[in-house]
């Protein structure tokens, strides 16, 4: 009898194991289904179906994600992609900067070109030609695109495009939607979707949970803020008779008022806009601070601003010494700036509201300007 209990109770336990591991294994699956899946980002959604990631991107276009060599069964719709892969070309320094924070530039074989870039790795791989440079939207250089031998090319579907000449070459193109986003998390989020193509998922999740953290961190302590205690910013300058300026709803917008700032924009537009100096006088004249991003050759100063545009002088914020600048020329910004939200919002924390970081902290973007 003692013998046909402990042979029962063996077999209950080899059943209840046996669940369990289905279970753990569901389980598992749907916390990586859900750690890939994006919390702020809006282009892209990601998704299991029997061992193959489906990857939807936009409004269009759905990739099946394979990862191994065996002959699978992808739904109706959905292009295969072998991954990891192990060549591409990047068409934009936002998609460029998902490369450079995963640590991957070895599978970047080609890009656009070389302007306003700064990142040394890049520009010495350019050099010797292991990165080729395969033109610009409009005018590609076929013969430098598949010297690069890439299994999928990175493109941005809303730029000038051009790209017919290089569907014509058969190679897959995945559109990064990440210029889109309007959250800054939003955007930072798709270093997890280059995570899925180039076998750093895990890589890719760790670190945006680390950016995520920090952002949300340092954003709580600006929330309680009253509104006198938020300064207005301006943002721009005069270029070819006109002032181009990010709309109201942009994620530099965002940031800014995650910052602890009011932004002088107060619009639905996403983009950029050209407005008339006479415009954005009427709008800012009496801004605190005033954001400059450019690539100066030397170091930017007020006279330099200033002899830019004479009119510059009038604004409050020109004034009173309060141009927050970045210069291109001298740091790696839409190089990197696209996943470190976080530093960016520090740097405008360190200005806007200097009590809530340490004393010694240095930016790594943007300054006031002396």
């Amino acid at each position: 009898m003692k013998k046909i209990y402990a042979i029962c109770m063996i077999g209950l336990c080899l059943c209840f194991s046996c669940s369990n591991k289905g279970k753990t294994t569901a389980t598992g699956q749907a916390e990586a289904d859900s750690a890939m899946n994006p919390k702020y980002a809006t282009g892209y959604e990601v998704r299991d179906s029997n061992g193959v990631r489906l990857v939807d991107v936009g409004k269009g276009y759905h990739f099946a994600l394979v990862t191994n060599d065996d002959e699978v069964d992808v739904p109706d719709g959905y292009t295969k992609v072998r991954v990891p892969i192990k060549n591409t070309i990047c068409m934009t320094a936002l998609q460029l900067s998902n490369f450079t924070i995963l640590d991957a530039h070895d599978v970047v074989k080609g890009i656009t070109g070389t302007k306003n870039l700064y990142n040394k790795d890049i520009l010495a791989r350019v050099k010797d030609g292991r990165i080729v440079k395969i033109g610009m939207e409009g005018n590609f250089d076929t013969e430098m695109v598949l010297a690069a031998n890439p299994d999928v090319i990175f493109i941005s579907p809303s730029k000038r495009g051009g790209y017919d000449a290089i569907k014509e070459t058969g190679i897959t193109l995945v559109p990064h939607l990440g210029y889109q986003e309007l959250d800054p998390l939003g955007q930072a989020e798709w270093i997890k979707f280059v995570g899925l193509f180039i076998g750093k998922e895990k890589e890719a999740n760790e670190l945006f949970a680390g950016i995520e953290s920090r952002y949300q961190n340092l954003k709580s302590q600006t929330s309680n803020l009253k509104p006198e205690e938020r300064p207005t910013v301006l943002s721009g300058e005069m270029h070819y008779g006109n002032w181009h300026a990010v709309g109201g709803k942009n994620y530099l917008a965002q940031i800014f008022r995650d910052a602890g700032a009011e932004y002088v924009i107060n619009d639905e537009e996403t983009g950029g806009e050209d407005l008339e100096f006479e415009k954005m006088y009427s709008l800012a004249a009496n801004a605190d601070y005033w954001r400059i991003l450019n690539s100066y050759p030397d170091d930017f100063s007020y006279e330099a601003l200033k002899a830019s545009e004479p009119r510059n002088e009038l604004f409050k914020a020109y004034k009173e010494k309060k141009v927050i600048y970045c210069n291109m020329k001298q740091t790696p910004y839409y190089e990197i700036s696209p996943v470190e939200p976080d530093v960016l919002l520090k740097d405008f924390v360190a200005i806007f509201h200097p009590e809530l970081v340490e004393k010694d902290y240095q930016p790594t973007f943007y300054y006031l300007l002396k």
